[in-house]
């Protein structure tokens, strides 16, 4: 069985992506993974983040896989614009009001911010939006990236389309079919 954790924040200095369960022997390459990294970020989002950060997988373990958990750390170049005030850490000012400014009372709508701040009873929500971010998505697409790259072994092609709110007509089945193709041959990528 293959399993996954992911590790850091949002604003943090990196994420971390921990798979366990990957067999040995699988040739492995930060290509594999950072062809998928670009792909996550073609999509669309209200901030800028998408554009500030380059995210490229650095491996902790060796290229080809040995049997034990494989380490991938995808660093944050925006760390460094939120280090004071994103940090964790107690603060001597955080008990001022000018400290207080670095506590994150108002959870977002639509996000898992409220959820957190209640299950883990926090007043500050800062800890929370870190984890619950499309930020952190960078680590699970690192962690899927593997898998996708370990069934490619066994001949197991992965894609996918969006066709709006219907099916796409009969008349254009084939044409698909034949795009899906395409698209998953110009995304192919194999280590040598």
């Amino acid at each position: 069985m293959i399993r996954f954790v992911t590790a850091g924040e949002s604003h943090g200095k990196a994420l971390v992506s921990l798979i366990e369960g990957v067999p040995a022997g699988l040739p492995l390459c930060a290509e594999d993974i950072d062809t998928q990294l670009a792909r996550r970020q073609q999509g669309y989002g209200r901030g800028r983040r998408m554009q500030i950060e380059t995210d490229r997988a650095e491996f902790l373990s060796a290229g080809q896989t040995i049997g034990s958990p494989i380490a991938m750390l995808i660093r944050n170049s925006d760390w460094k614009n939120w280090e004071a005030i994103m940090d964790a850490a107690p603060r001597d000012e955080d008990a001022t009001a000018e400290g207080r400014k670095r506590q994150v009372t108002r959870v977002r709508p639509g996000h898992a911010d409220l959820t957190g701040v209640l299950k883990y009873d926090r007043d500050d929500a800062r800890d929370i939006l870190e984890r619950a971010s499309a930020r952190e998505t960078t680590a699970r697409v690192a962690a899927g990236a593997v898998a996708r790259r370990l069934l490619a072994e066994f001949g197991v092609r992965i894609g996918g389309a969006t066709w709006g709110r219907r099916h796409p007509p009969e008349s254009d089945a084939n044409g698909y079919q034949r795009r899906c193709r395409r698209v998953a041959t110009a995304y192919a990528r194999r280590c040598r």
